[in-house]
């Protein structure tokens, strides 16, 4: 270690894990010495098992209708920045500490066309207006 110039020898060699969630390229030269591992985006039934580990005894109500907004968020093509795991759970985080109501989540009302709080899903100005606009169109088909 260079700051206590002491010399620290490995007993086995170092396994370094490195993720990426490919928002930027990784050098041809770096990808060549790692093994690749793919690891999916969870189904519902994992997410709901990350979010009690996270949330233990969260009220199954407010749980599975969130988990509906955001997977139908999730799955709205076009947007920049696709919420991901660590966004529902900060969602999550501020709906409980705000005592936002399920039904808060399933309002018809045009005016609430985001859900509340959305600022923890969608991350760019961009994604907000297209998500706007698509809930404004489908609403309009019914």
């Amino acid at each position: 270690m260079y700051e206590t110039r002491e010399l620290v020898e490995a007993k086995h060699r170092p396994l370094v894990i490195t993720t990426s969630n490919n928002e930027k390229e990784l050098p041809d030269a770096f990808l060549r010495r790692c093994f690749f591992h793919y690891i999916k985006f969870p189904d519902a039934q994992t997410m709901k098992d990350i979010v009690e580990v996270h949330f233990p005894g969260i009220k199954w109500d407010l749980l599975a209708t969130a988990m509906q907004s955001f997977f139908e968020l999730h799955n709205v093509s076009g947007l920049k920045k696709k919420p991901s795991t660590s966004e529902l759970l900060d969602w999550l985080k501020l709906l409980l500490a705000e005592d936002i109501p399920p039904e808060a989540l399933r309002a018809d009302d045009q005016k609430q066309i985001i859900p509340p709080l959305h600022d923890a899903l969608l991350k760019n100005e961009q994604d907000v207006a297209l998500f706007e606009r698509l809930l404004f169109m489908n609403r309009n088909h019914r």
